[in-house]
């Protein structure tokens, strides 16, 4: 299951403008322009679930984790700059995630690739 979601993962993010993924901490990664993430892979951080980290505003973040605390959550490293942990193995709308993977794209392309995509 997890190499589905990951390739599918995978796809949205390769679908964003100049990015490249490599291995961060053992776990695939999307960089932009090779330089700064905006989304990893968490399959194996403190535990078994299935999910990724992604940049986010903390505002957002927050109203999701309130609202759904199955799906999403505050990762652990990355959390106190507002980054946002989304679980995968749990059912989930493809068209939320892609949203999510937009926006945390957006939040960290320098202002040249901002809405290129």
């Amino acid at each position: 299951m997890a190499e589905d979601v990951y390739q599918r993962l995978r796809e949205l993010c390769m679908a964003q403008a100049e990015v490249e993924e490599r291995l961060s901490h053992g776990e695939p990664t999307w960089f932009i322009q090779g330089k700064k993430s905006f989304l990893m892979c968490a399959n194996h951080h403190h535990n078994d679930r299935v999910a990724f980290w992604c940049a986010c505003q903390r505002e957002i973040r927050d109203a999701l984790v309130a609202e759904r605390p199955t799906q999403f959550f505050v990762p652990p490293y990355v959390g106190p700059r507002g980054w946002l942990g989304v679980y995968l193995d749990v059912p989930i709308s493809w068209d939320e995630v892609a949203g999510i993977v937009e926006d945390a794209y957006q939040i960290v392309a320098p202002p040249k690739l901002r809405r290129r995509t």
